[in-house]
């Protein structure tokens, strides 16, 4: 499961994860997360795609990795 805490884009720029919830329909778990760039807007993303590997180019690894 993602605690909350600091994680680092494949692409580079840092977010925050707040926590994880529940779609109110399917119960699907999402990723709530904040971005510590910009504005520091809100995001939210489907777990799995949250914690999907990724192959780009010359990137092979985890969308999102922990850094603190």
């Amino acid at each position: 499961m993602i605690e909350p805490g600091v994680y680092e884009h494949f692409k580079g720029a840092r977010y925050e994860v707040i926590g994880v919830g529940r779609h109110s329909e399917t119960e699907e778990p999402h990723v709530f997360y904040r971005q510590l760039y910009g504005d520091g807007g809100h995001w939210v993303r489907p777990l799995a795609m949250f914690t999907e590997h990724v192959d780009r180019g010359d990137y092979h690894g985890p969308r999102f990795r922990r850094v603190e």
